[in-house]
């Protein structure tokens, strides 16, 4: 599973049919509990094994299916050393074990699709759904001229679903109350002194946090630069969309879930078997809210605002971008033939919001696939990333320059490993270290893997400057 806060609802259905077989591992566990599980599953007592991500190195001593939940998913990639996919693992472990390998997923990610495409892997369709309802009506809802982040027509929509009793589930993938700080008069912005980002502001804890290092500090009310009262915040998150709520239906019980408010252990089980239940009436969150919830009661599903992801300097920003409209909207109807999604934009013209309200898969892919062959990223081609980040920004540069210098000259040719960089990250600084990236691109792995190890293995890395080998990158920031 993508996600340890959706597998105790798993955990549940398969415990009801296959009792004390069903081993349990992520993160999530205490020490002592993960032990005990790993000695179960290795001593052959538990026969099914359901977590996260390191669930994939489960030591299943006969071993005969993996199959992967949402295998789009980028949460499969470690972000800290060993720097592995799930996915692969599982693929390299079925191929050795001679298991079966299923992967589900109602948006493939692109590589699936074009080895899909290739009959690499078969497709398996279900083109309906097993609960008995069936596709949601779609809406986009231009927000341009809206001065308030929930829109007239999704407001409305909100009220008669609460008359028909029914609930809600508002999507926005940003925490806090708002993101951005400026001064009118001079422009200031207030920064993360350790990150290239601005700082989110917090209102229930007073606070301006950076999301990246943890930075926080005091929210000020004038200028720091110039001095100026003419200061403002702008940008929405979840806080500010909860206040919002609270003040136009303050007969709704309304439940926030994101990082910030489900800190505590089993908070967010509570919160989500509340809403199973039909004690709350609106369901707002992030990311945790957007996949694998089931729940009979949705009627109308709200996207707040559907284009955040889609400006990020990366290749897979269309594509993450299109998999969660489709994956949130997703989350209406399940059970009843009457589901609503309203899709908020600044960019209702957009192919990619476009193609993924109307659920129009094999046009997104299509169009995805040319643009990825065209620019030579994957699925055409292989990546392996090197970030080169120090306190100093002068060592991290020259050990980048110097590593690319030591990649071996490629004749040119359809197999030719190419050298694109050194560049700084576009999170250019992270926790006080400067960050510069290289990439190596190829579509012949063998060539590309020998090229990274002899550069690398020429370099001295000087002290202070910390290297970090990222083979297939899911992100680039």
């Amino acid at each position: 599973m993508p996600e340890i806060s959706l597998t105790h609802q798993v955990v549940e259905q398969f415990a009801a049919r296959f009792g004390s077989t069903v081993a349990v591992l992520h993160s999530g566990l205490t020490p002592s509990q993960r032990l005990q599980e790993w000695l179960r599953v290795a001593d052959g007592q538990a026969r099914l094994v359901i977590g996260a991500r390191s669930a994939v190195f489960a030591p299943v001593p006969d071993l005969g299916l993996i199959v992967i939940d949402e295998e789009h998913e980028g949460s499969y990639k470690s972000s800290t050393t060993p720097l592995y996919h799930a996915r692969q693992v599982a693929m390299h472990r079925a191929q050795i074990e001679r298991a079966a390998l299923v992967m589900g997923s109602a948006t493939p990610s692109l590589e699936a699709w074009q080895a899909m495409s290739t009959g690499r892997i078969t497709a398996l369709r279900l083109p309906e759904r097993l609960g008995g309802g069936r596709l949601p009506e779609v809406r986009i809802q231009d927000l341009n001229g809206e001065s308030v982040p929930l829109s007239r027509p999704l407001l409305a929509e909100i009220r008669r679903t609460h008359e028909a009793g029914r609930q809600t589930i508002l999507f926005l993938n940003r925490r806090g109350f708002a993101y951005f700080f400026h001064c009118r008069s001079c422009g200031y912005e207030m920064k993360c002194r350790n990150c290239s980002v601005s700082l989110t502001y917090h209102k229930q804890r007073n606070r301006m946090i950076c999301h990246y290092c943890g930075f926080r500090t005091e929210p000020v009310s004038v200028c720091p630069e110039c001095g100026s009262m003419d200061v403002g915040y702008t940008g929405f998150g979840t806080e500010r969309i909860e206040e919002e709520l609270a003040r136009l239906f303050p007969q709704l019980t309304v439940r926030r879930i994101d990082a910030d408010a489900v800190r505590r252990r089993r908070s967010l089980r509570a919160a989500l078997e509340d809403f199973r239940s039909g004690r709350i009436d609106i369901l707002l969150g992030t990311q945790m809210v957007a996949k694998g919830l089931n729940f009979p009661g949705v009627k109308l599903v709200g996207i707040v605002s559907a284009d955040t992801g889609l400006r990020l300097p990366d290749f897979r920003a269309a594509e993450r971008t299109f998999d969660l409209i489709v994956q949130v909207s997703g989350r209406a109807g399940r059970f009843h033939p009457d589901g609503t999604v309203i899709v908020q934009t600044y960019l209702p013209r957009n192919e990619t919001i476009r193609l993924a309200a109307k659920g129009d898969l094999e046009e997104f892919y299509r169009r995805e696939l040319e643009i990825r062959r065209e620019l030579g990223f994957p699925p055409f081609t292989r990546l392996i990333r090197l970030v080169f980040r120090s306190r100093s920004a002068v060592k991290a540069r020259q050990a980048a320059e110097r590593f690319a210098r030591f990649v071996p000259v490629q004749e040119p040719g359809p197999g030719a490993v190419q050298v694109l960089g050194p560049a700084e990250c576009p999170l250019a600084v992270m926790a006080g270290n400067s960050r510069l990236q290289v990439l190596l691109r190829s579509p012949d792995f063998r060539r590309l893997h020998a090229a990274a190890r002899r550069a690398m293995e020429a370099l001295e890395v000087p002290a202070g400057v910390y290297v970090e080998v990222d083979v297939d990158p899911v992100s680039l920031l």
